[in-house]
Parts: C-alpha cells; structure tokens; sequence
C-alpha cells in the first residue's frame, strides 16, 4: 500500500511516517525542503503546489499541515480544502490529522468540546480553523475522507503505549477518565485506520486506553 504523508516534517507526520515504514507501508513524504522523516522517497514541493499528477500513485494521503499562530492558522481548513479538490472522484482515501474542539460532548450534538472548554485566547484561532477544515470535508460527498480527532491533551512527547480507544463524534475518555493521547498513539491510530478501517466520511476520535 503506497501512503503519501504531506507536511512529514512536522511532529506528527515525522511520527506518522516512522509507524508506517515501520509497519512496511511503501511511503512518500511530502516536504518543502529537506526530508527529516523517515520516508525512504520525498517530493520536495510546496503543500500548494502539489498536483492530481503527484497524488495519483498513492493508496492515501495523510494531511499532516499543522499551523499555531493567528496570521498561519488559515494553512488548517485551506491544506483540507486543496487535497480534498485534488483527490475528489479518485479511489485515493484523504486522512487529515484533526483538532479535538470540534468533538461533541452530549448526545444531541448541539455542544462541542470548543463551547464548554475556556480555552487560552491563543489557542481560539487554531481550534477554530480544525472545526472550519471539518466543515468543509463535509461538503465533499465524492472524497473518501476520514478526519481523526485526538483526544484533547495532544500530547507531541508523549510515550508510545500501543494501546487507544476509538471513538466517534463524540468525545471519548480513557480508562482513567483522561482525554489524552500521544502523537506517537495517535500515529498507530491513523496507519491502523489505513490498514484496517473503513471510516470513510466519518470523523473518528481516539484517546489513550
């Protein structure tokens, strides 16, 4: 199975790319300069300049963008939006690394973690570019989109258990009541979702077991 992981050079698309070479995916890292993951091929390019052409090999496309600050945030929902055109009517599946604000917290679905969370005034623009990059993914009936929330303690060092559960729309806790997750947890979750699972047009969440 060929995997194209775009923005590998972040912290969760260089965790991404070691689960899936690891796990002996053929693997692609998409970067805009020199490949620091561990993906044995790389394009170097621009996520915006990448083309129908480049992607066309690929079983699936992981959109690993990630952007903190209020002036960059706008790269979240644009980087969805651009894959999704590019990939629409293709068998190529999209999986797009996702926030946890946008899970909902009751069983009508009328509240999101990001309504009944204080969350500090830096962190609003970033959570709310996940929830406006899960709308659009929404829009596209014709993507075989799957967008993954963590859990809502994301955690960039945290340790590699092996172990998380699955959830849903909703937001899910773990053994110890925690919403938490390591980037390299969160990493099994989405190559096992390539290998496995078959979300599309879901969006799924995991946490720590």
């Amino acid at each position: 199975m060929k995997i194209a992981v775009v923005c590998a050079n972040g912290k969760a698309g260089q965790l991404i790319v070691k689960e899936a070479v690891n796990r002996g995916f053929d693997v692609t890292a998409f970067v805009r300069g020199e490949n620091k993951s561990a993906a044995p091929n790389a394009v170097i390019k621009d996520l915006f300049e990448i083309t129908k052409e480049d992607l066309a090999p690929f079983d699936a496309v992981i959109d690993a963008a990630g952007a903190w600050t209020p002036d960059t945030v706008h790269i979240v929902p644009d980087a969805v939006k651009y894959l999704a055109e590019l990939l629409k009517g293709t068998d190529t599946r999209l999986l797009v690394v996702g926030g946890a604000g946008s899970l909902f917290v009751d069983k009508a679905h009328t509240k999101t973690v990001f309504d009944v969370t204080p969350f500090p005034e830096a962190a609003i623009p970033v959570v709310k570019a996940h929830q406006v990059a899960l709308d659009e993914l929404r829009k596209y009936d014709d993507v075989k989109w799957t967008y993954i929330s963590p859990a809502g303690d994301f955690q960039a060092d945290g340790e590699r258990t092996g172990k998380y559960l699955l959830g849903g729309e909703e937001l899910i806790l773990s053994s110890s009541s925690e919403s938490v997750i390591s980037y390299a947890d969160y990493a099994i979750a989405m190559i096992d979702e390539i290998a496995n699972g078959d979300h599309i047009k879901q969006r799924i969440g995991v946490v720590k077991e």
